[in-house]
């Protein structure tokens, strides 16, 4: 008996259908359940109900997004095994989530411009605020576009990506536009399950029909360089470590970071679940590395490999072995797709219209009422999700998109980092790093600027490439160095020639991250402390430089050199069982 002809147009068995429909009847009565329970703009964006189990879900699946395993999978297909790196560019750094997430909590912020603006003011919140538009929707684009691939792929070009992003982009947008952060997170839960499922279920298969990774290793598709971690020229140590520098400075500017460390009921919550919920990713990247690599073995030698799109070649795995091993495998893989997109698109969609909702439009429009502001965040979600989706129907490729995204949260991390670490950062040299940044990056994308240099001696110093369309290209850790630098020293010179913060201003902003959190405590006001709390005296790590770094405790160090220790035994398990 045949499927319905419904299913057959969608390149699905009914059975698939079936699982695809309960998980997305699921997630969106979760929403319209919670957003009974939304009563003002704090529980729309900022609940702080959530302990270890939740927190850890919510931040692997904000940060896990099916993109990642395109880009994964499409990089390592080309280029062999350091495309890991296009996610473990954030290994490094996984450490000091350790450190980041209590400081994150203590701000007692919504968004992450209440801490710019706490720190210096409203100008650069705002500045921060446009800056993440762009970003989140971009990011979104990102994901959508990646995610609309490996539909395509997976059902035989049945459904056509623009088709997918288009649903893709209706299905999260309900739920999280009714039920806020809340809902995300209860979501993530469940979306976080299926997106490891969603990472690993290809890989016993296609191991499986090449050979395992002996037959790997063995495969004349395969050569020293393709398993090799590192790729000279391309991806060596200078580029790991310039795109790990960088991804320390971008981390804490991602919006979604603040709802990852902040929506705990302790600090304890925020920093298991940001730490290890991330390192659950980093583990999840070696079944896409892997996954991609086994595809090179499998598809060598078969008619029109040379016309294989790499981004779509997680979804043509999929597709080649799910609906033979049994019905309903392409539809939970589906479901894990679809989880993975909503579970960062929802936390994204929220952490955006937040920002827009509290830090641009309530100083413009004050003292209205709770549900008006509610209103305007949902509001700001959907036009926020409509440019991601105007992004995803123009970008060229998933690869450039994340090296775009690499980039472009830097430039006010260096902003945030200076305030937070040097008491005399001031407004001025806040905007001066980040417009600094900004234009150094400018400056290494412009033509006349890259001639200039290829006529100079320092040409194979700076390592110029050959980038699409002919044009030349400086070698992105170059580039990176250049702008970080540049924002840096942007920034320093500007705050020593300018007035600095009020005192009475820096002194309530450092006796935020000097203040433990209470179980309980209730704040009326993002950045401020509950009344008649006693703030702990400094211990700053060096005292009377002006430098406001915290001395360290017990446990800061303990965990973090367990994150250390954790980032070693995965580099050490992908060095000893899948290189060469």
């Amino acid at each position: 008996m045949n499927p319905p002809i419904a299913f057959q147009l969608l390149g699905l068995h009914p059975i698939d259908a079936i699982v695809i429909a309960v998980y997305l009847l699921g997630v969106t009565s979760v929403g319209f359940f919670v957003a009974r329970h939304v009563k003002d703009l704090g529980g729309f964006v900022m609940p702080r109900w959530f302990g270890k189990s939740f927190m850890l879900m919510h931040s692997f699946g904000t940060g896990t997004h099916s993109d990642q395993a395109v880009g994964v999978a499409s990089k390592t297909y080309s280029a062999g095994l350091s495309g890991i790196w296009y996610q473990w560019l954030w290994l490094f750094s996984t450490p000091f989530y350790w450190i980041i997430a209590p400081i994150m909590r203590r701000f007692r912020a919504y968004t992450t411009a209440d801490v710019f603006e706490a720190r210096f003011d409203r100008s650069v919140a705002g500045l921060f605020a446009g800056v993440c538009l762009i970003h989140q929707s971009y990011t979104m684009g990102l994901i959508l576009l990646g995610s609309g691939k490996i539909i395509e792929a997976t059902t035989g070009s049945a459904v056509r990506a623009d088709v997918a992003i288009y649903m893709m982009t209706v299905l999260f947008m309900v739920y999280g536009i009714a039920g806020g952060l809340a809902a995300a997170i209860i979501t993530d839960f469940v979306q976080g399950i299926l997106t490891v499922i969603f990472s690993f279920i290809l890989l016993p298969f296609i191991l499986h029909a090449v050979g395992g990774i002996e037959g790997m290793h063995n495969s004349p598709a395969l050569d020293d360089q393709m398993l090799s971690l590192v790729a000279p020229g391309e991806i060596g140590v200078f580029y790991i470590v310039m795109i790990s520098l960088n991804a320390l400075v971008s981390i804490v500017a991602i919006p979604v970071t603040m709802s990852a460390c902040g929506a705990g009921r302790t600090e304890l919550d925020g920093q298991i679940g940001f730490t290890f919920g991330t390192f659950l990713k980093r583990i999840c990247t070696v079944a896409w590395c892997m996954t991609g690599l086994a595809a090179v073995v499998y598809f060598a030698g078969q008619a029109g490999r040379e016309e294989i799109d790499p981004d779509q070649i997680y979804g043509l795995v999929a597709n080649d072995f799910l609906p033979r091993i049994a019905p309903g495998l392409l539809g939970l893989f589906l479901a894990s797709l679809l989880a993975a997109v909503m579970s960062s698109c929802d936390s994204m969609m929220i952490a955006i219209s937040a920002l827009f909702t509290s830090n641009v439009y309530r100083p413009m429009v004050p003292n209205r009422s709770k549900g008006h502001y509610v209103w305007v965040a949902r509001v700001a979600a959907a036009v926020v999700v409509t440019g991601g989706v105007v992004f995803a129907l123009t970008m060229e490729n998933v690869q450039v998109g994340m090296e775009v995204l690499w980039k472009l949260l830097a430039m006010m991390g260096i902003a945030f980092w200076l305030g937070l670490c040097w008491r005399r950062t001031t407004v001025v040299g806040a905007w001066a790093a980040t417009l600094g940044a900004f234009a150094a990056w400018g400056l290494t994308n412009w033509p006349a600027f890259i001639q200039a240099v290829a006529e100079t001696p320092y040409t194979q110093f700076l390592q110029l490439t050959w980038g699409e369309g002919d044009d030349l290209q400086i070698y992105l850790p170059w580039q990176m160095l250049f702008y970080l630098t540049s924002g840096l020293a942007a920034g320093v010179f500007a705050s020593l020639v300018t007035w600095p913060v009020a005192e009475e201003k820096l002194e309530r902003f450092y006796a935020l991250i000097r203040t433990p959190v209470t179980p309980g405590e209730q704040v009326d006001q993002p950045c401020t402390l509950p009344p008649a709390t006693e703030v702990p005296p400094k211990r700053l790590l060096l005292p009377g430089t002006g430098l406001e770094i915290l001395r360290p405790g017990v446990r800061s160090i303990g965990g973090f050199l367990f994150a250390c220790a954790l980032v070693v035994g995965i580099i050490v398990f992908v060095a000893v069982y899948v290189a060469k």
